[in-house]
């Protein structure tokens, strides 16, 4: 009988939770916090008796200093439980700056009623690390009593020899008696508040914001949505309630939601814009539906559930606007998505703790927001939270940023301008957010095309700043070099530079860029992208290597000067020693120190490489330099008819070169070879091993799919994406493709399956759904410009 019940699909036991991997920083536990101190920066934070706190040298090599402050505003180390060691020198170098780190920390001191510069000046600073700590070491301390600290990341602008980069520190902080700290804690002000309200979960907020305000609307505890709507005040006056209206504002912005930067406006139905982003942390919002209504909830069996679009008309009843069933908002946090087949799609937001988006008021408004109260669904993470608005004059100033993570744990960085911004910002307002960089796209005087011919005939200068730059030194630099790049590192001598790939065990690429060698041990590598950087760590880590992998992305902007007269351009400008190779004699794939105009210049590293297929040079300096190195570019330029050149110029340039981009020509599914640098994988003569060499020994021998070129057919253009087929089957597809100024025709680069990447097949390329609109195109060599590469070499 028992055989009977215990049936073979039985599931004995308890069910089991569910359990989801999360970014650390995704969800705040209490009593934790994790606060991020950049490089040359600082933070101040408050602390009560008995709190931990511990920092980390993530990167290593990183000095540190901390000042403890009492209440009543004396220095005193003791309240770490640490002795003095003398003045915090590094700390006041960084308030001296008047840098962004150094305004916010004293500002965060001017509304506790402290006295930074007495308490700097006290002799009272606590030292940690140094250049020889190692990436992860620990320091701990306790707090005596209640008070604050300021913590820091001193450092000076790196030498460009020396590698000395300042990089980023964690302070982890445990509380004590969490009890005592409110469940809704909030990070200090940007300026000094004008409105501080709070919107309770599962309630809704009016509340009045003045032309030219700026205001920021933070989910506290993240993932929590916000409903958002405005109107203007004056027409209210009048009686004309016309909120922000979706299709006007899509319509008119070319986007599911607006962004900072050009695309930054919402608008009503009588196309006014009310307001603009300048900043968003999260860069998640909804596709513009209707916020939550009364038959939302009824529909789906919870009747009288409260909703933002009942708790929108109580907010706003007092200013006498009509009540609807359902409003249109702007819906901030809340995750939603369109499919390929028009579904509407949602799930849990991506905010996080702190995240906010803030909006200028373009006019007088009335505002309302909402903490959303959908408890029946992944929308809110399962748990609702409040959400907090603060209001600040008009006469602040805040750049516009987008939050930036390298990874999915790492703390934000806000989009930044570069050494080079001012001077680009002088000939165009197009910028575009590349990677956390504010990067100039095209310019009004000189269009794309106009910068080709300027590259390919005469000489150009764009913003590369964005590449990420890592320096990489110690006894084992060249070991693990060789070991993460697929290049033979050994073969390599001081000044030279390599392009190579870095692969996964799989053998797709995590990136592509170059790598220069400035010593025996000491090495720098330039890519696309913060996960080469986390990858190396990584390696070390796993291997036990004695090395240091710090970020030098922003002590080391980028100039590139490209063209046939470059060269000339380069010898006016770059002063050399005489043990330092000149600009003269500089060869392909080669790099020099040197300075501007003289001994006495800006310091530079100036190599001879570049992303156009044209003879160039970058030249690499510190952003407090980068005014005098444009300044003295633009000035020898100018002679020889210098142009600017942007992100779309520099597309054309780089198509028609061969030369791929990362998530266009190749991604972590594509091998080396599939993105046709297959020269970068010397498995024959490269004897050291190396990450992902028998999955690309294995991937050569039976190779499935190869970038090849498109000739096409007519002036129709194609894109990124767009399915390579023959007959109805597709065979591949488009990766990059331009119309070649050169060539008058469109070009394209393609991943094709190798059944079909003969030279010479006929093939075409598939748009609307891939059948009803075909292009005919024939696949070519590539590149379809200078294959040889005599152009850099010349």
């Amino acid at each position: 009988m028992l055989d009977d019940i215990l049936r073979a699909d039985f599931r004995p036991g308890p069910p089991r939770p569910t359990r989801v991997r999360r970014p650390s920083g995704m969800i705040r536990l209490r009593g934790e916090e994790r606060h991020g101190i950049p490089g040359a920066g600082a933070i101040l934070v408050e602390l009560r008796p008995g709190d931990r706190i511990e920092l980390v040298n993530d990167e290593g090599g990183q000095r540190a200093e901390l000042v403890a402050i009492h209440p009543d505003g004396r220095a005193d180390a003791g309240l770490l439980g640490a002795a003095a060691e003398g003045s915090a020198t590094g700390l006041v170098a960084l308030i001296g700056a008047g840098g962004p780190p150094s305004k916010r920390v004293r500002a965060g001191c001017a509304r506790r009623g402290l006295d930074l510069d007495t308490a700097l000046r006290a002799g009272q600073a606590v030292s940690l690390f140094g250049t020889a700590s190692p990436e992860g070491d620990r320091a701990a301390f306790t707090a005596q009593g209640p008070g604050y600290a300021i913590v820091a990341a001193p450092g000076t602008p790196m030498d460009l020899e020396r590698q000395d980069t300042a990089t980023p520190l964690t302070l982890h902080l445990t509380r004590a008696n969490p009890d005592l700290s409110p469940r809704f804690d909030l990070p200090d002000p940007l300026a000094d508040p004008i409105l501080d309200l709070r919107v309770r979960s599962a309630t809704a907020e009016a509340y009045r914001i003045k032309a030219g305000e700026y205001f920021q609307i933070i989910d506290v505890d993240g993932r929590q949505c916000t409903d958002f709507q405005c109107f203007d005040a004056r027409k209210l006056d009048r009686g004309i309630a016309h909120p922000l209206d979706v299709t006007t504002t899509r319509t008119l912005q070319h986007h599911a939601y607006p962004m900072p930067g050009l695309h930054g406006k919402y608008f009503d139905q009588d196309m006014v814009p009310l307001v603009e982003v300048i900043q968003d942390t999260c860069g998640r919002h909804d596709a513009f539906a209707l916020a939550c209504a009364a038959k939302y909830y009824d529909d789906i069996g919870y009747p009288g559930h409260a909703n933002c679009s009942d708790n929108f008309n109580s907010a706003l009843a007092d200013y006498g606007v009509p009540a609807r069933p359902g409003w249109m908002a702007a819906n901030f946090f809340f995750n939603t998505a369109v499919d390929d087949h028009g579904v509407l799609l949602a799930d849990e937001p991506w905010s996080r703790p702190g995240d906010y988006v803030m909006l200028r008021a373009l006019t007088d408004i009335v505002c309302v927001s909402s903490a959303c109260p959908d408890d029946t669904s992944s929308a809110n993470g399962w748990d609702l939270t409040d959400i907090h608005v603060r209001s600040y004059s008009g006469t602040e100033r805040f750049q516009r940023a987008a939050a930036w993570r390298a990874t999915p744990d790492a703390e934000p960085v806000m989009t930044r301008e570069t050494a080079f911004h001012d001077k680009f910002a002088a000939m165009t307002r197009d910028f575009v957010d590349y990677k956390g960089f504010w990067l100039p796209n095209s310019f009004p005087t000189t269009d794309a095309v106009e910068s080709y011919w300027a590259c390919r005939e005469g000489v150009v200068a764009l913003d590369l700043s964005a590449l990420r730059k890592f320096e990489v030194t110690g006894p084992d630099a060249e070991a693990l070099m060789n070991w993460v790049l697929t290049r033979n590192v050994e073969k390599l001598g001081v000044g030279q530079v390599v392009y190579t790939a870095m692969c996964y065990p799989h053998g797709g690429m995590i990136d592509d860029g170059t790598l220069f060698r400035l010593g025996a041990q000491n090495f720098r590598w330039i890519g696309g992208s913060d996960e080469g950087g986390v990858w190396m760590r990584e390696q070390a880590e796993a291997l036990g290597l004695n090395v240091l992998i710090r970020s030098s992305t922003d002590q080391m902007h980028n100039l590139a000067v490209q063209g046939p007269k470059s060269r000339g351009l380069m010898a006016e400008v770059i002063w050399t020693a005489p043990h330092q190779p000149a600009i003269q004699d500089l060869g392909w794939f080669r790099f020099t120190v040197g300075r501007i105009g003289g001994p006495q210049g800006a310091p530079v590293v100036v190599s001879r490489t570049g992303y156009t297929g044209e003879l160039g040079y970058e030249v690499f300096c510190h952003p407090k330099d980068g005014a005098e190195v444009f300044d003295a570019i633009w000035a020898a330029g100018t002679p020889l008819g210098i142009r600017p050149l942007g992100l779309e110029g520099l597309d054309l340039l780089r198509i028609e070169a061969g030369l791929i981009f990362a998530d266009y020509d190749f991604t972590d599914q594509t091998d080396p070879f599939e993105a046709g640098i297959g020269f970068t994988v010397p498995l024959k003569s490269k004897t050291a091993d190396f990450v992902g060499r028998d999955a690309l020994i294995r991937r050569k021998e039976t190779p499935a799919r190869k970038l090849v070129g498109l000739e096409i057919e007519g002036q129709e253009p194609v894109a990124h994406g767009d399915p390579v087929r023959i007959g109805r089957a597709q065979v591949g597809e488009v990766t990059s493709a331009m119309r070649s100024p050169r060539l008058g025709r469109m070009i394209a680069l393609a991943r094709i399956d190798v059944a079909h990447a003969e030279i010479g097949t006929e093939v075409e390329i598939g748009q609307l759904d891939g059948h009803i609109k075909r292009v005919e195109a024939r696949i070519s060599p590539f590149p379809h410009y200078d294959p040889k590469k005599e152009r850099p070499r010349s």
